[in-house]
């Protein structure tokens, strides 16, 4: 085994980090949703306009078609310059886009690939249902054919940046078929269509990018369906061909800053019982250690992920086993930062400021119910890499 770069590599790397030392926004990222479009937008635009845009497009479509491990670095460059990770265009680069690419018509490629691209419009995800967020399968939001047109009638939740979105992946039951999977349609909906009404969910740490969307007649062109009627869940699946587990890279590489920003915190300051640094407590020191150590663990598993996924067309459900242990590790690290900082966590918010631990703390909950909870993650291992029964 071969751990380290090559010479191109690490070359590579230098043009990546150049680039986005030169580049990266100057100011810190809003916290009002509409001011967070302008800033995402921009900053997608100033990506493209460097050469930088779609980083797993192939090259085709107007991405950079990189290799597996040129992303790798480009994400861990990106991360380390404390750039966002998942922002308002998320959507549209990672899942709508690539599912377009490898399922939508020509036309639907022409008009949608280079405005997402370029960073003019922003797409949200109208998948999970109050009844159907795991188990996806069980959506219940209903459209009927009415000419040329479907007509839509129902609710999502959970979907982020609905109330900016310009353009939303909706996945809708068009038939009852025998099985739950059958009869899932794929469309393309415009937010501002007659019909939509959008309402932000104001989480427990302070923000508001969650929305339900409730449709009420919502009518999208039947030339807005990508694939074929009925056949939605497999549109939805194609596009985990696109993404191969090097995405996760800007997310491990933030929480080992998090981590290693909580031990020099330990180092400098008076611990829980007032009298010496937080490190110098034996308990909160092991349990600083043994989330370091996770956090290096979760990097090889990153890596070693990565290259099984350079041999497969497809990822493999091994990537539950970065997922649940990225989540588990995180909400850990975060309950930790609180039991060191103590009633000084209260002040401010570290999702927003370097201030206070509290807002991280909180929102580290929904680590292990976005994409799939922990127990569903469980359940893939168990069965698919373990090999249980059901």
């Amino acid at each position: 085994m071969d751990l380290d770069f090559t010479k191109e590599q690490v070359e590579f790397r230098d043009q990546v980090r150049t680039w986005l030392v030169e580049n990266k926004p100057t100011e810190p990222r809003p916290r009002n949703n509409a001011e967070i479009r302008d800033y995402d937008l921009s900053w997608q635009h100033a990506q493209w306009k460097g050469g930088w845009a779609g980083i797993a497009w192939p090259t085709e479509y107007g991405g950079r078609g990189l290799t597996l491990l040129q992303q790798l670095i480009w994400y861990e460059e990106y991360a380390a310059q404390g750039l966002p990770g998942i922002d308002a265009n998320f959507v549209g680069l990672n899942h709508a886009g690539p599912t377009l690419i490898t399922r939508a018509s020509e036309e639907q490629k022409a008009f949608h690939l280079p405005r997402i691209l370029r960073g003019e419009s922003l797409w949200c995800q109208g998948f999970s249902e109050p009844d159907a967020g795991s188990d996806l399968a069980s959506l219940k939001t209903k459209a009927i054919v009415d000419g040329d047109h479907l007509v839509v009638s129902g609710q999502k939740i959970w979907t982020s940046y609905a109330d900016i979105g310009d353009y939303q992946e909706l996945l809708v039951r068009t038939e009852n078929g025998d099985s739950k999977h059958k009869g899932i349609t794929w469309a393309i909906c415009d937010m501002k269509s007659p019909g939509i009404t959008v309402r932000p969910i104001k989480t427990m740490e302070g923000g508001a990018e969650f929305c339900e969307v409730f449709y009420d007649d919502v009518r999208v062109p039947l030339s807005n369906v990508v694939g074929e009627l009925g056949n939605g869940w497999s549109v939805a699946m194609s596009t985990l061909s696109f993404e191969r587990g090097t995405a996760f890279t800007a997310n491990q590489v933030r929480l080992a800053r998090i981590v290693e920003k909580l031990i020099d915190y330990a180092r400098d300051h008076v611990g829980p019982d007032r009298r010496r640094p937080a490190i110098a407590d034996d308990e909160l020191a092991r349990r600083l250690a043994r989330v370091r150590a996770s956090v290096a663990s979760l990097r090889a598993m990153t890596y070693v992920g990565i290259c099984e996924n350079m041999k497969s067309d497809t990822p493999g459900p091994k990537g539950s086993m970065l997922k649940l242990l990225y989540s588990e590790v995180t909400k850990e690290a975060f309950a930790l930062a609180m039991d060191i900082v103590g009633p000084g966590a209260l002040r401010g918010n570290s999702r927003w400021d370097e201030h206070g631990w509290v807002g991280s703390y909180l929102y580290s909950f929904s680590q292990s119910i976005g994409g799939g909870t922990s127990e569903i993650q469980r359940n893939i291992i168990g069965e698919r890499v373990l090999g249980l029964p059901r």
